[in-house]
């Protein structure tokens, strides 16, 4: 059985699968079994997926109706459980691809730092290729530092630049149906752990397409990291955990701002509604002060109140922190 099992979630990206499945097979790490699950791709993505399983013996197809990317992770991870001895996992999504080294660099970076997940750079790219003969020196970092100092950028949530011991998804599963899923689960995974072994090598090519459902036109479903984010701010409660809390509220004014702006009318209401519950958190955890460079923030939530109001407003919250 393999060490390392990869969980390729499969729909609709005909265009872009070959480049990401290739980039897997020529690994220099050859210790790993792929998994590539059809979510019922209306295109020619699940024949190609059979294609490569006739091919190479690693490979293993799996074809399903259309559930959604975390339907088709969870798939791929049940499969795992039930035919595999890997102990590890790693997940890549079918419009990225990866670094030859990506594997073995991951995989050195747990077995030197002891630690149950290892996690390496990305680079968001139209198409250029990966730079190459980067420094794979790995460190030891604690949940916090990397995750609420945002080690590796907007990846720190990211499921797809790390490896995880297997044993961390006997019991966690990505949320069916939801955007932003990552943020749902990954740093669950990571304070569980406690510690993550990282390097900066960007090893991870992430794909900017114009076609996925997080660049297109506004929905209510953009609402779903907000969601995240209110799981995020009561596990930190739970924990009593200041860091962690002022890292969220922060995401959390941050998101729903820029959701307000692009959400029609018919939800600004519901948003404004959570973007004064962001503020009033974040005055009090300080990671976002009350102030003239945050009045904006203010003017978008209250924007019925007087210029005056507000300012008191401001004032009388930044007195409480």
């Amino acid at each position: 059985m393999a060490n390392i099992s990869v969980i390729v979630p499969v729909y609709r990206v005909e265009e872009f699968l070959s480049r990401c499945v290739d980039s897997i097979l020529c690994q220099s790490y050859t210790d790993f079994d792929l998994i590539l699950v059809d979510d019922g791709s209306p295109d020619s993505c699940g024949a190609l997926c059979d294609a490569y399983a006739e091919r190479d013996s690693r490979v293993h197809v799996i074809h399903q109706e259309n559930g959604g990317l975390s339907a088709a992770r969870n798939s791929g991870i049940d499969w795992v459980f039930a035919n595999s001895d890997s102990r590890w996992l790693a997940f890549v999504d079918s419009d990225d691809w990866v670094h030859p080294d990506f594997l073995k660099v991951l995989y050195r970076t747990a077995e030197q730092t002891l630690c149950k997940i290892s996690a390496c750079g990305f680079f968001l790219t139209s198409g250029e290729t990966i730079p190459q003969n980067q420094n794979t020196e790995p460190k030891k970092l604690s949940a916090d530092d990397y995750f609420c100092e945002n080690f590796h950028g907007g990846a720190t949530p990211a499921a797809c630049n790390k490896l995880y011991h297997v044993s961390l998804f006997k019991n966690l599963r990505f949320p069916i149906g939801k955007l932003h899923e990552d943020e749902f689960t990954v740093y669950l995974a990571l304070y569980e752990v406690g510690s993550i072994g990282v390097t900066s090598a960007k090893l991870y090519a992430y794909y900017q397409n114009e076609q996925s459902i997080t660049r297109k036109e506004w929905s209510p479903r953009r609402m779903d990291v907000l969601e995240a984010f209110e799981q995020q701010l009561a596990f930190a409660d739970r924990r009593n955990n200041a860091r962690l809390r002022k890292r969220v509220t922060e995401q959390y004014v941050y998101g729903t701002y820029e959701q307000l702006h692009e959400a029609p009318k018919v939800y600004r209401k519901e948003l404004r509604r959570k973007l004064r519950t962001a503020l009033k958190l974040a005055a009090k955890s300080g990671s976002f002060r009350p102030g003239w460079k945050t009045l904006w923030a203010y003017e978008a939530a209250y924007p019925c109140k007087p210029f005056w109001w507000l300012l008191s407003k401001i004032h009388r919250e930044g007195d409480a922190t």
